[in-house]
């Protein structure tokens, strides 16, 4: 059916609801260029202003994902299984999730993002170890899935092709923080991934892009109802991101660290409470385990055993890097010239951590982007970060940065001390806010 696209943004501008019918010729058209991006312009400030219904959300998602490649995982022996995070500060989670996963039967054909303002981007992490290749043809994808059990890539060209034209013209219209026109976005490409279930790490706090914890569960019951409306069983964790998650930020002091987790050269509660609860939500909503306690009980045996670093190291190995990668993490990853440890500038206990701040420094140091274009250097970041509730003093560093330079360092240095404030007492908050299983979301409609 043939409609006016005018006429369709008079409805919405209007306050009304779109058909599927209407919502999918006006995505369809950005490819037939039967409709204009001035009126793709036009629609995305009608709907950030007068928002849609979670149907009308279902049908914008299901057309963004229609608009290219959906792939087809029937081949696995079991599900594919996927989780996406809000983003954070020392989020790594991904590195560490897919190969438990693997390790316990499960397959993770993740496509993941770069980093995002001051919140580190999974491939960003992945292109400091030398030969990975991120984007590498669906050929090897689908190898490596197979054979492997999970594997980390970019996303492909023709993978929800209309998200990457709509998200570039949200970009410079001012209408991206919309909650129904981010929840397309995402899920358009997680549906494109042919996945039979998804879990959703929503991040909450000064570090997160949803500060309060309000705005975190909107976003996850939004994502959460859209997901499970298009047919994808889907459940969701609000997370708490007052403090890095990881006790490092940057990439190769990431990925050093999902190394030290993996073959548990170190304690991290958090990071192994937000991993392992994820990871025991999605063996049961693949249908892998009956439930959590099995799940949970699964995890840790493939965890301890080093199960699941073996896995990591394969997924490594089969998309370029170095065979030996877990076993020699700190000889192949990237070294910054400059490493010196960062004390509080005041005694005490750590009471708050700006976290968003030590993201952006870390963009500082050279570890982020602020524009598309920007290259890298992966070797720099802060390791050893200390956490709410830790002591600082003048033998107890906060963290340690790695900088390329002398100067670099010292500017970094002090911005982490302003990121750190002490007192007397310190309220430990719990790093799991919210569970939201498939039916506690908003019913939408039936999938298409």
């Amino acid at each position: 059916m043939s409609y006016l696209p005018q006429e369709l943004i008079r409805k919405k501008r209007d306050g009304k609801a779109l058909e599927p019918d209407e919502i999918k010729f006006l995505v369809r058209g950005l490819a037939d260029k039967s409709v204009k991006a001035e009126q793709i312009s036009a629609f995305a400030m009608a709907v950030f202003f007068n928002d849609m219904s979670m149907a009308e959300r279902v049908a914008l998602t299901e057309a963004m994902r229609d608009s290219g490649d959906v792939l087809d995982w029937s081949d696995l022996p079991g599900p594919a299984l996927d989780k996406h995070s809000s983003g954070g500060v020392g989020d790594n989670v991904s590195l560490m999730l897919a190969p438990l996963i693997a390790a316990c039967g499960g397959f993770v054909p993740m496509i993941s993002g770069r980093g995002l303002g001051h919140t580190g981007g999974t491939l960003d992490k992945f292109d400091a170890i030398p030969g990975y290749q991120t984007s590498p043809d669906n050929a090897l994808f689908h190898k490596t899935v197979l054979e492997v059990g999970c594997a980390i890539i970019g996303q492909t060209q023709n993978l929800a092709p209309a998200d990457k034209t709509i998200y570039g013209i949200r970009d410079v219209t001012g209408t991206v923080e919309s909650e129904a026109l981010i929840t397309a976005s995402i899920l358009s490409k997680k549906l494109a991934a042919g996945l039979s279930a998804l879990v959703l790490d929503v991040k909450c706090g000064n570090g997160a892009f949803m500060a309060s914890e309000e705005e975190a569960l909107g976003l996850a019951n939004s994502l959460g109802s859209v997901a499970n409306g298009a047919g994808m069983p889907t459940l969701a964790l609000v997370t708490d991101m007052n403090q890095p998650l990881a006790n490092a930020a940057g990439n190769a002091v990431e990925v050093q660290n999902a190394v030290d987790f993996l073959t548990r050269a170190r304690a991290m509660p958090r990071m192994e409470e937000v991993v392992l609860s994820l990871c025991a939500d999605m063996l049961v909503l693949g249908n892998l385990y009956s439930g959590l306690d099995a799940a949970r009980t699964a995890l840790q045996t493939v965890w301890e055993s080093g199960k699941a670093a073996e896995q990591f190291d394969r997924m490594v190995a089969a998309l370029g890097g170095p065979t030996d990668f877990i076993d020699n993490a700190s000889r192949h990853l990237p070294v910054a010239p400059v490493i010196m440890d960062v004390f509080a500038a005041h005694e005490g206990i750590i009471n708050e951590i700006q976290t968003r701040n030590v993201g952006l420094a870390v963009i500082g140091l050279g570890g982020g982007r602020t524009t598309p274009e920007d290259e890298l250097d992966y070797s720099v970041g802060f390791s050893d970060l200390a956490s709410i509730g830790d002591t600082a003093d003048n033998e107890t560093p906060i963290g340690r940065v790695h900088a390329a330079t002398q100067d670099r360092a010292d500017a970094a240095a002090a911005e982490l001390q302003a990121c750190y404030a002490t007192g007397e007492s310190a309220t430990r908050k719990p790093v799991i806010l919210h569970r939201l299983a498939p039916d506690d979301f908003a019913k939408t409609t039936e999938p298409s």
